[in-house]
């Protein structure tokens, strides 16, 4: 069996980073994050544009993605700054954060009497709670405690072919030692959901039916069928024509094994093994989904190429063909390639792909976060009012 040497929190989970996160209860928080951040290099911030006038299900959504993502294991701490009349009140972000196991502390710009005595008090605190955090040692790790999420963004007619059948090999290496793999993109499985329902219970095959109506239906109600289009315009320069037949090929990513479960965007999955939960194709959006849902690790296959990264995880990109790999090698990792061009098999390519995520969460840092691309984006599914 697979080991790495992580950080193990108080509350069960498993880091392969150990960030201290600075996150904006709302957009109106944003630039006094920003300007924490300059002041303590050593924390990671995310903008967003988010936190109020939302309401229902998407309010839930959003904090739900906020306080998934701040307790992801890759996070020692995390200051939470609030404006204090926004919807997605601090305050009550910081409890549900601490719900989960997560240190956490909290300052609001109005209760602080203004941005400047905010940015103030903010960087006292997240100095000390970087200074908490070296404290935090890697210690050894089974590789079942690892959550991987898999993306394909910027496909192409190779992405079925090379990229993503080697990522399926990688997914089933990664269950077969008790891990968790999440396949996300439901609007990329649309035409293929039958084949995955053919390996999981009824139960779990209906919540995949379920899902796969709700993203046809969301579209109809746009008077656009799912079943006879592809949504960007790369797709279709790369060589695919409709979305069932990059779904065809999107599917190969979470291998062969039983799909255990379903979960929703951000959810955390209770089953190790193969998971499938509901986000969009929307790269970034389903980046921040999945890693609110705990994945510590993301392998992301590309064909048109890509430089997407996470503030806090580790995402490591395989190139679907050898010239856009050369042609982009700054932000490539893997590439899938070789399998067109003779020089590896499927097989030694999902291997090395296996290897990069043990890797990457022993603290090899892949191209996007050397590069230090931090990409953060909530899925919305309703409007602001």
């Amino acid at each position: 069996m697979s080991t790495f040497l992580g950080y193990r929190r108080k509350n069960g989970s498993v880091g392969v980073r150990n960030h201290v996160l600075v996150l904006p209860s709302v957009m109106c928080a944003n630039n006094v994050v920003d300007r924490i951040g300059r002041a303590v290099p050593e924390v990671v911030i995310v903008n967003h544009p988010t936190g109020c006038s939302q309401v229902g299900a998407d309010f839930e959504q959003t904090k739900r993605t906020m306080a998934g993502f701040a307790a992801n294991g890759n996070v020692a701490a995390v200051l939470v700054v609030g404006l204090g009349c926004e919807t997605n009140e601090s305050k009550a972000l910081a409890t549900e954060i601490a719900a989960r196991g997560q240190r956490v502390e909290v300052i609001g710009i109005q209760e602080c009497g203004g941005s400047t005595e905010t940015i103030a008090r903010g960087i006292e605190i997240a100095r000390k709670l970087v200074g908490e955090a070296a404290a935090h040692e890697r210690v050894p790790c089974d590789v079942s405690e690892l959550i991987v999420g898999t993306e394909c963004g910027g496909s192409d007619g190779f992405s079925g072919i090379t990229a993503n059948p080697a990522l399926g090999h990688a997914a089933d290496r990664l269950v077969g030692e008790g891990g968790t793999v999440i396949l996300a993109e439901v609007p990329e499985l649309v035409g293929a959901e039958h084949l995955l329902a053919e390996r999981a219970s009824p139960p779990v095959a209906a919540k995949l039916f379920e899902l796969i109506e709700r993203v046809e239906a969301r579209a109809r109600a746009m008077h656009v069928d799912m079943r006879y289009g592809n949504p960007t315009q790369g797709n279709i320069a790369g060589g695919l024509t409709t979305i069932e037949e990059k779904s065809l090929g999107a599917a190969y990513k979470g291998g062969s094994t039983e799909l255990r479960e379903v979960v929703e965007y951000a959810e955390r999955p209770s089953s190790h093994g193969l998971v499938v939960m509901d986000t969009p194709g929307q790269d970034i959006e389903q980046l921040t989904g999945m890693i609110a849902g705990g994945a510590q690790v993301v392998v992301f296959t590309t064909g048109r190429g890509t430089p997407t990264g996470s503030p806090i995880a580790p995402v490591i990109k395989v190139a679907t063909n050898t010239p856009m790999f050369e042609r982009m090698r700054e932000n490539m990792d893997v590439n899938a390639g070789a399998i067109l061009d003779g020089s590896q098999t499927l097989e030694q390519v999902g291997d090395e792909i296996f290897s990069w995520i043990i890797e990457a969460a022993n603290g090899r840092q892949p191209a996007a976060e050397s590069l230090g691309f931090g990409d953060f984006a909530i899925n919305r599914i309703g409007p602001s009012f």
